[in-house]
């Protein structure tokens, strides 16, 4: 991480906002002073001297442009805060101190994927919860498809998206400006209601929508005859009457019409800075060129998205009953923005939905890219093509333990199977998940905590994470057994697997445990699977393949000091010589010895 760069814009960030302060203070103060001003000048004009209107208009005019540089600086400072919240969330990710954050993905737990839970894909402490920068429901529900254990069919894609979040490492400011205006909108914010309803194939324009046209004008008429004494002037009233009363009763047809700008029109300005923003970059990257193409194409998103915002003004602004008297007496606004709603729906309902994914790829680019920027160590795995299954790491460590506190380990792996033994608490178990959730960032286009990563196309199953199901009458070895016999029919079909195996039959008997390990890892042993297994019996470190694919062993080691029992976390070549269970149970007052 580079840790300056961060400490140096919280530090501007900070600046800025006192500054801020400041003028917010001062602005408030000729705020009441220009009003009190505009009060008495208006009060002279009315009792002394016609100038007095004059001056009480322009200050009118000062207080006017007070007020919207108030409300300017409140926005900033609201951006400031949720920019400052971000470069928070960096640090503390950094520190290893990120298992707080709001958004752990548990939703998006699927029963019948135990990789899930076995890899820490979602749920607290997860790669999800780690890595998420998605303020939308649409952004995380992209994010989440693509931590997907299956690997994509080709590998063109996932290339094209390392490339557009390696160019936003090199754009850190665009990201933190970027995920700060999201942080604005509401938590898991969901644009599905506004798609359906844009989307919606529109009906020909209703035909009261056209009356807009008329009271204004018959008004003027009116006045213009009352004036040449034409008409009496007790008739003025009965337009604007007419309007009120039109308004009033075709208001149900105009609120369904107008319903999704009231839905959307907080984040509209938002999504307008988000999109101003891509839209004014330059990229080099194919995705990130994409990306901004979608929102430039043949409709500008930031044009139609002033147009809605415009509309979204009149129609918050006429919620006030003043104003909704005001503009719907003489000119019908209900009616004029019903209908302009309905003419921004003809140019953007094959768009928005367009623009919309652009931003949800966005937020996926900008989530995987936070793995680069608090990470000591990373880079973008060599995605390998061809069906012989490969893995090459080098000082590998997990995402989810902070830098200072990780052991990396490196790997050179093809079809064959590693049986990993070592004390309880050695690191098998966190070795194989780091191994395993590591292709699986690689799959999705995200950068991996290694010096160099290298990996081919393979299906991930595991075993690590097995619990009973008393509701299903089902023991932790029968869910065992069913996960193994899911491997077993996958590798039937001769697709590449990586395979992840923690203590293999664990709760059962010793006979039966080393009967159905060794059965089960020799079905696993074929030239188109990676095969890693934990185990604490060392019976199966002798076990040799029945064809020419190789059985290593590889062990995690313990040793003690001050007689404490300590761990280096480093895997090496073959089978573990040592155990610590007898000294855990003596540390823990289990076993007494006996003098």
């Amino acid at each position: 991480m580079n840790r300056e760069f961060y400490d140096n814009e919280r530090e501007i960030d900070l600046t800025e906002q006192k500054d801020l302060h400041l003028r917010e203070k001062k602005v408030s103060l000729a705020r009441v002073v220009v009003f009190l001003g505009m009060a008495a000048s208006f009060g002279v004009g009315y009792d002394y001297y016609n100038e007095g209107y004059w001056g009480g208009a322009i200050l009118l005019l000062i207080f006017i442009r007070l007020v919207s540089y108030h409300d300017e600086i409140k926005s900033r400072q609201k951006f400031l805060t949720s920019r400052l919240n971000v470069l928070n969330s960096y640090i503390v990710r950094a520190r290893g101190t990120w298992r707080k954050r709001s958004q752990d993905g548990s939703k998006y737990l699927k029963n019948d994927r135990p990789q899930d839970v076995d890899l820490y894909i979602f749920g607290p402490g997860s790669i999800f919860q780690y890595i998420c920068a998605a303020r939308t429901k649409r952004g995380r529900d992209h994010l989440a498809e693509l931590l997907s254990p299956i690997p994509p069919e080709h590998f063109s894609e996932v290339r094209i998206r390392q490339r557009g979040v390696a160019e936003l490492l090199q754009r850190p400011r665009l990201s933190l400006d970027l995920e700060a205006y999201a942080r604005l909108m509401p938590d898991n914010h969901d644009t599905t209601g506004l798609l359906k309803a844009v989307e919606e194939p529109l009906k020909s324009t209703p035909k009261f929508l056209y009356l807009r046209f008329l009271p204004f004008p018959i008004f003027v008429i009116q006045c213009i005859l009352t004036y040449q004494e034409i008409l009496s002037p007790l008739l003025l009233p009965f337009v604007p009457l007419f309007s009120i009363s039109l308004a009033l009763i075709l208001y149900r047809y105009t609120n369904e019409i107008l319903k999704p700008i009231s839905v959307f029109s907080k984040e509209l300005k938002l999504y307008q800075a988000i999109f101003e923003r891509i839209e004014s970059t330059d990229f080099s990257s194919t995705s990130l060129k994409n990306i901004r193409e979608a929102l430039i194409g043949e409709v500008s998103a930031v044009q139609k998205l002033k147009i809605l915002a415009l509309i979204a003004n009149v129609v918050n602004t006429t919620k006030n009953p003043f104003a909704y008297l005001v503009g719907n007496s003489l000119f019908l606004m209900d009616f004029f923005s019903a209908a302009a709603f309905l003419s921004w729906r003809k140019t953007a309902e094959n768009h928005l939905r367009k623009w919309l994914d652009a931003w949800s790829e966005m937020e996926v680019l900008i989530s995987f890219a936070s793995i680069g920027q608090t990470r000591e160590s990373y880079c973008f795995p060599k995605l390998l093509d061809g069906d012989n299954p490969r893995i090459k790491a080098r000082n590998l460590r997990s995402l989810l333990i902070a830098d200072k506190d990780s052991i990396p380990n490196s790997a050179d792996l093809r079809a064959c199977t590693t049986i990993i033994t070592g004390a309880n608490m050695s690191g098998k178990t966190t070795w194989i998940r780091t191994l395993a959730s590591s292709v699986l960032l690689a799959y999705a286009g995200a950068p991996v905590c290694a010096e160099s990563f290298s990996v081919s196309r393979m299906a991930i199953f595991t075993s690590i994470r097995v619990n009973d199901d008393i509701s299903q009458g089902m023991s932790t070895f029968y869910a065992e057994l069913l996960r193994i016999k899911s491997m077993i029919e996958y590798s039937q079909k001769k697709l590449p697997m990586l395979i992840c195996i923690d203590e293999i039959f664990k709760g059962t008997n010793e006979e039966d445990r080393l009967l159905g390990a060794k059965e089960a890892i020799k079905r696993l042993t074929n030239k188109r699977s990676i095969t890693l297994v934990t185990t604490h019996d060392f019976e199966l470190c002798y076990m040799t393949s029945k064809n020419d694919i190789p059985i290593y062993n590889a062990h995690f080691q313990e040793y003690y000091e001050d007689e404490k029992i300590k761990f280096d976390y480093q895997l090496r070549e073959g089978r573990c010589t040592t155990t610590n269970a007898k000294y855990l149970l003596k540390l823990t007052g289990i076993l007494i010895d006996e003098e």
